[in-house]
Order: structure tokens, then sequence, then C-alpha cells
């Protein structure tokens, strides 16, 4: 069994970065719950613990005290970043006291791959820090900044929810390479259905609990949500 710890960056009284309307904890809530819901439908042997899965606040070290006890394999901190309003892309972090050839090196480098292949974002490269998500955990960790807040190309990509969408699947896909983990066998067909939020589709699922958690996602924001059968 292969245990993600996921954290969502900021919350609550936190807003994060801010720029362009967007705020930086609804994002990398909106991110997370995304990534979260995609292992549960796709993969086996998968249990996923969060930071919180609503805006809530929550300290840094409450984040990885909760994963160091439950005993994660591997804790992702999902955030989004901002500078000068110039600056733009996509970069990741292990921390700083690793090796380009340690294994959250090798983690990482496999994550950063997959998740440039689909956000359409500047590479801004690998890089190391001395965060405290990176530094308090007791298992390999990674942070990603998906896009800059305060740049105006980058907020257009962190509006639309098909683009958090393609991001959650990168991700997906790099825990996927980098820990083996094991598709789900197809089953027989079930009843599709279709999430309308606001007159917009935002998935087909079959799942109950994917229902539910598309319709937990958008509940906060949404005027009108539907749920049809298609």
């Amino acid at each position: 069994m292969f245990k993600l710890y996921l954290d969502p960056g900021h919350g609550g009284s936190d807003s994060g970065a801010v720029g362009n309307g967007l705020q930086e904890k609804n994002i990398t809530l909106d991110i997370a719950l995304r990534i979260r819901d995609l292992l549960a439908r796709d993969y086996e042997d998968v249990t996923v613990r969060m930071s919180r899965t609503t805006d809530t606040s929550r300290s840094l070290s409450a984040r990885t005290n909760d994963a160091n006890s439950w005993g994660a394999d591997y804790f992702l901190s999902i955030h989004v970043n901002a500078f000068n309003g110039s600056a733009q892309g996509y970069e990741d972090f292990i921390h700083n006291s690793l090796s380009d050839s340690s294994q959250t090196a090798q983690y990482r480098n496999i994550m950063h791959e997959e998740i440039m292949k689909v956000n359409n974002l500047t590479n801004r490269g690998k890089k190391k820090a001395n965060f405290h998500v990176l530094r308090e955990t007791a298992m390999p960790a990674l942070l990603t900044e998906n896009g800059f807040i305060d740049h105006a190309g980058d907020a257009e990509k962190l509006r639309s929810s098909s683009w958090r969408q393609a991001v959650a699947q990168g991700h997906v896909n790099g825990l996927a390479r980098a820990f083996n983990l094991t598709r789900k066998q197809p089953t027989t067909p079930s009843d599709l259905y279709r999430v309308i939020v606001d007159g917009t589709q935002v998935g087909a699922y079959q799942d109950e609990q994917n229902i539910l958690n598309a319709v937990q996602r958008n509940l906060q924001t949404a005027e009108r949500i539907v749920v049809e059968k298609v």
C-alpha cells in the first residue's frame, strides 16, 4: 500500500499568494483534490491523507507532524508562486541538504518531467530550499510551484478548470512512475453521470464518491450544480 500525504498549501486565514483576482489557497486545494480523486479512480493500493480538504487553517508543524505520525511514504505539497508580476513558470523543490543522487531527488526528477509534459508553463527548473515541509518530514518530500498567480499569462491558466485537471494528472502520472503504482483493471461499465457547474461540465463519473467529490469541490463557489445521467 502506497501512502501519500497530500498538502494543499495555505488555507483559512492564510490566503497564500494573491493576484489577478485569485488566491493561492483555493488553487492549491482544487489541484490537490483532483490529484486525490484521480488516484482513487485509477490506481490500486493507494491511500491518500490530506492536510486539509476544505478552506481551513493548518500550521506547518501540524502538517508535518500528521504526515510523520501517519507513516506516509511520500509528502507532496502543492503551491502557486508569486513574485513581481513578470516572473512566470513552474519549479519544484526538495530540501537543500539532499544530493542530486538522493532517492528524493530521483523521485523529483520523475515528477518534474511528468508535470512539465502537461502544464504548458515555462520550465524554471529543479531547485532546493530549506522549507519547513521539506525539512521536518520523515519521508521523501516535494513542493511544487505551479505557475505565478501575479503573472497575467499564468493566472489565465490557473483560472481554467481544465488546466488544473491536466496539472493534477501530471502529478498523478509522476507518482505512478516514481512509485510503480498499479492501474485498476477495467470493470463492467456502469451508469455515467455528468457534473455540470454553472452550465459547464467539469467531469463525468461512474463512481459515486467521485461524483460527490466533484460536487464538494465546487459547492462553495457555484451558483448551480447539476448531476445528470448520460
